[in-house]
């Protein structure tokens, strides 16, 4: 059975690739498993079938063979579990490349999603500016202590893994900021990731729906 992903009928990123479903999209090409893709609007993502899927309403929702997922770090790492070339066959360095997903989605993404948001809805506020710079201090910390785990490596543990994949796709919402550059290294690491056959079809999809969507 083919698997099903639900994504953005039309993104709010403007297809830059930081939807949600962007993640599993290249995770899906990198085991090279072919998928469906079901286009929600903003509306049908807050209907009845749709959270029957998705208990919150957003995507994305993976289905394949009876099973629903949602949450893009489940999702991967159920694919990861169930496809080669995503985790180590070795059980240590597997371990690893799996708490490397965690601290992606748990110790990185929360200090750069918060940096977004605020240049997002803050901006207008007396208040702004100060926060705006203690949200980037706290960056350059889990940058910095990226940069000295990676090193000269090309990867965070050995060969590319789900762990890089979502710590890429994290990443990337920094880019414009000059928080990346800051750290060579970890700009490098994330080219790198952007450069993987695999990530670039991904992006190639996701871009295709915002274009059709913009030129409806």
């Amino acid at each position: 059975m083919t698997p099903t992903l639900t994504a953005f009928k039309a993104s709010p990123d403007r297809g830059r690739g930081l939807a949600r479903d962007m993640g599993v999209r290249w995770a899906l090409e990198e085991v090279g498993l072919p998928y469906d893709v079901r286009l929600v609007s903003f509306a049908e993502m807050k209907e009845t079938a749709h959270r029957a899927r998705h208990p919150f309403g957003q995507i994305p929702t993976y289905e394949e063979d009876g099973l629903a997922l949602f949450e893009s770090g489940a999702i991967v790492f159920h694919l990861a579990q169930h496809h080669a070339g995503l985790l180590p066959e070795d059980p240590k360095a597997r371990a690893r490349a799996i708490t490397w997903m965690f601290a992606a989605l748990s110790t990185v993404e929360p200090a750069v999603v918060e940096r977004s948001m605020a240049s997002l809805f803050e901006r207008d506020q007396p208040w702004f500016e100060a926060r705006q710079s203690m949200l980037d201090d706290r960056v350059r910390a889990r940058l910095r202590d990226l940069s000295n785990h990676l090193g000269d490596a090309d990867w965070l543990e050995g060969a590319f893994s789900a762990g890089d994949l979502l710590m890429v796709t994290v990443l990337r919402r920094l880019g414009g900021s000059g928080l990346l550059e800051e750290h060579p290294s970890i700009a490098a690491y994330v080219a790198r990731g952007e450069a993987r056959p695999a990530y670039r079809r991904a992006f190639e999809d996701q871009l295709a729906v915002f274009t059709a969507a913009a030129g409806a």
